[in-house]
């Protein structure tokens, strides 16, 4: 029975016709209360759900509120979610930076080979699935998905499939969707709660979520502060400058959206009434904002306008703009100049400033990336996949000829490796080491060395004239022979016939 039904005006109820319709009344009343309080009895909505209620946000009705504590934006506080951080000017440059460049390192496998060198080689399973991870992505995509999952939420969760015990897919897992998770006896296992395909999964995976050992997890993680497993993004580093920057921005562009014309005080130097005065402040603020901004406004009363804000330049608002950018750089740990803030340093070069944002900001994440591939693929000690870095530090084409005429001069390297670097076809020869001939092994040095008279001070051959040291008179019919001195003995060799010598003759036979 509605309220309406049991309470008509006019109509001549009883007192308990009446009582019975306020009991029903609170009745309905009740129920109403009893349903808004089982409402938020419920809690937090479990995770398991949170797909279904992404779709419902992407795809209509009520949106989210994003604020850092709640009832925020109803007190005006800053309402800075992660998507504004992350979109950023600076964050965004440095996340691309470093995903990009590490994109662009192609995978290879070397093996050792019986010198203990490290050379490519070619890997029946590993080469097939670095050249493919997985369906939908390029190798180069799958890298940057990678990188971009450590920068963000610190932590990088790349599922294996597996056929025949071998490794054939990778996937990069959403890290909201992965929990790390400890058993008893101190195994790891990780919790995978994708519900739909938000990770883009096979259908054969069974349920909403799925618990896997680590041996199937490639866990890749940055600075852990907390705890081993969980991994600090230099993203939580940078938030706090970011934020600060995005506010700076936010008001800039109230600012110029009121035409660079601030907030302000006007006066009158007679005074007004308070009626006198609101009409005023609404005669300014039809007048003179919105579109009529801009339009010759006319008061009397010989009012003044005095504006509230601060200059950009009393503010230092370019000064603080660009420190905190570079405190963003800092985190990530790029070199301001790679993000387009600030000046190169003076004096370096170019392979000097590349060599430097390597090691800083690339190459613990280069590794760590190589060492969780090595385990997880089972490769060994003597097989290994390494990122190629030429594409990074590749230098011009007059440098990169420098290096290798010193390295092939030097005897370093064979002519064919150079010519390799430089796409040219080998040639007949060049896999040999080429050295001048006025470079002596140390061995030959040592025996000359230990020779009577190494450096040819005793009288001998240098002492001799042209005549007598190549040439003798001989009683033949050529008329002439060669003859060589040793300086050992004083005595000459005198070449006969065919090739063979006369040894240890005395200068005395010889003149004779």
């Amino acid at each position: 029975m509605t309220h309406a039904q049991c309470w008509r005006p006019g109509s001549r109820q009883s007192a308990a016709r009446r009582s019975r319709s306020r009991s029903s009344w609170r009745g309905w009343w009740m129920r109403i209360v009893e349903r808004v309080r089982n409402l938020f009895a419920r809690g937090v909505v479990s995770s398991t759900s949170l797909p279904a209620a992404i779709d419902t946000a992407l795809g209509g009705g009520w949106n989210r509120v994003h604020e850092p504590f709640t009832g925020a934006w109803q007190r005006n506080m800053s309402n800075i979610v992660h998507r504004d951080v992350t979109n950023y000017s600076t964050v965004y440059a440095c996340m691309s930076r470093i995903s990009s460049d590490i994109g662009k390192l192609p995978f290879s496998v070397k093996r050792r080979d019986a010198n203990g060198l490290w050379t490519d080689d070619r890997h029946q399973t590993v080469s097939a699935l670095l050249k493919r991870p997985n369906a939908y992505q390029t190798p180069a995509q799958f890298r940057e998905a990678w990188v971009l999952s450590k920068l963000t939420t610190g932590n990088t969760y790349v599922l294996m499939a597996r056929e025949r015990n071998v490794v054939t897919r990778l996937w990069v897992l959403d890290p909201a969707r992965v929990q790390p998770m400890i058993s008893e006896s101190g195994d790891v296992f990780y919790q995978l709660k994708y519900g739909t395909n938000n990770n883009l999964l096979p259908d054969g995976y069974p349920g909403d979520e799925l618990i896997v050992p680590a041996s199937e997890i490639i866990h890749d993680r940055e600075m852990a502060l907390h705890h081993q497993l969980i991994g600090i993004a230099p993203l939580a580093a940078a938030c706090p400058a970011a934020s600060k920057n995005i506010e700076i921005q936010r008001n800039a562009e109230a600012f110029f959206r009121n035409s660079a014309q601030p907030g302000g005080l006007l006066t009158a130097p007679a005074g007004m009434s308070e009626k006198d005065a609101q009409a005023v402040k609404d005669y300014w603020h039809k007048e003179q904002s919105g579109n009529n901004t801009g339009k010759v406004a006319v008061i009397g009363a010989d009012m003044k306008f005095t504006p509230f804000a601060f200059k950009a330049a009393d503010s230092q608002m370019v000064e603080q703009l660009r420190y905190t950018d570079e405190q963003i750089a800092h985190a990530f740990g790029i070199p301001p100049f790679k993000v387009g803030i600030g000046s190169i340093p003076a004096g370096m070069k170019v392979d000097d400033l590349n060599q430097m944002y390597y090691t800083d900001a690339l190459q613990a994440r280069i590794e760590a990336m190589e060492d969780c591939l090595d385990r997880a693929l089972g490769l060994g000690d003597d097989v290994g996949v390494e990122l190629n870095l030429e594409p990074l530090l590749r230098m011009d084409p007059g440098k990169l000829a420098e290096v290798h005429a010193a390295l092939t001069g030097a005897g370093i390297e064979a002519p064919n490796e150079a010519r390799r670097h430089f796409g040219l076809t080998p040639i007949t020869g060049g896999d040999t080491v080429y050295l001048q001939q006025q470079n002596y092994s140390l061995a030959a040095l040592a025996k000359r060395d230990s020779s009577p008279d190494p450096f040819g001070n005793s009288i001998g051959e240098r002492q001799l004239r042209r005549g007598a040291l190549v040439t003798k008179d001989m009683p033949t019919s050529t008329g002439k022979r060669r003859a060589r001195y040793n300086h050992d003995d004083g005595t000459w060799d005198v070449e006969l016939d065919n090739g063979n010598w006369l040894r240890r003759m005395r200068q005395e036979t010889q003149s004779a």
